[in-house]
């Protein structure tokens, strides 16, 4: 399988992501929260990786099967097999996207830092658009579990009727010699397994990607609500410079008013105090 060679380096290692990492720790601004997004993100690649290992093992298990070449069995395992490597290819892609996303906010944090200082990155969370391709991890690894269970039950179900067929037959000959009948069917036998193999590591490869992807998003969002407390904070800020402003234009206008009234004549100097 050749997309392990085509992945990106870890996030760590990415320039700048250690730049404004390094802008964080000298600045004292907390970077926990950017952390465990990056963690996520790893721990999600390296889920791939583990998977793709497995499914190596499983291609040299069937290079050594003694069945035939165009056995039943042997190619309904190369699909499956084959259909899982495009679903870790797929995955592995959503993730590169995520990670580009990640290294284009950390970019734009940097040169956001340079150009207003420490105060921008107090919203951090805006610098990354990633919410929507992390939410699309998700979704994917939910449909692959449902996938994998719903193909696990029909095999199990074709593996049944074929033990149940055997038993039947069993039974008739031991009923010919007069033996008592057989009443339990073999359980699944190796093949079935074989088969399902491919099946259960992808259901427990996407449960997991799924759990660490739910994780990053639950980070992402604590970044997210830090980054409205901010803005939240600067619009009362903002609010608190106005508010003086206008007292003071109102104070001004009522001294104004008072001193046309005190130089105008008298008869005008009353109208105008009636109307202040």
């Amino acid at each position: 399988m050749n997309d392990t060679t085509t992945q990106s380096a870890p996030l760590l290692e990415n320039e700048h992501v250690k730049e404004l990492l390094a802008i964080l720790k000298e600045n004292s601004v907390s970077s926990k929260d950017f952390l465990d997004v990056i963690g996520y993100v790893g721990a999600m690649e390296r889920q791939l990786d583990a998977a793709v290992g497995e499914l190596s093992a499983m291609r040299r298990e069937l290079a050594d099967m003694r069945e035939e070449k165009n056995h039943p069995v042997r190619t309904s395992l190369q699909k499956a097999i084959q259909a899982l490597e495009n679903k870790i290819t797929e995955t592995r892609e959503r993730l590169e996207a995520v990670k580009a996303g990640i290294v284009e906010g950390c970019k734009n944090a940097v040169a956001a830092f340079k150009e207003k200082g420490i105060a921008a990155l107090d919203g951090l969370a805006s610098f990354f658009h990633i919410r929507q391709g992390l939410e699309k991890v998700q979704e994917s690894m939910d449909r692959n579990i449902h996938y994998d269970e719903q193909s696990m039950k029909k095999i199990a179900a074709v593996s049944t009727e074929y033990h149940e067929i055997g038993k039947h037959v069993k039974n008739m000959g031991r009923a010919i010699q007069g033996k008592e009948s057989i009443q339990e069917a073999k359980p699944m036998g190796r093949l079935a397994k074989l088969i399902q193999a491919p099946y259960k590591l992808d259901q427990a490869c996407s449960a997991a990607i799924k759990r660490q992807a739910a994780s990053a998003l639950n980070s992402l969002g604590k970044l997210e609500q830090r980054a409205v407390r901010h803005r939240e904070t600067q619009k009362e800020a903002g609010k608190s410079e106005k508010k003086p402003s206008v007292l003071k234009n109102l104070q001004a206008f009522k001294e104004q008013a008072a001193q046309t009234a005190q130089n105008a004549p008298a008869p005008q100097r009353k109208k105008a105090e009636v109307s202040l």
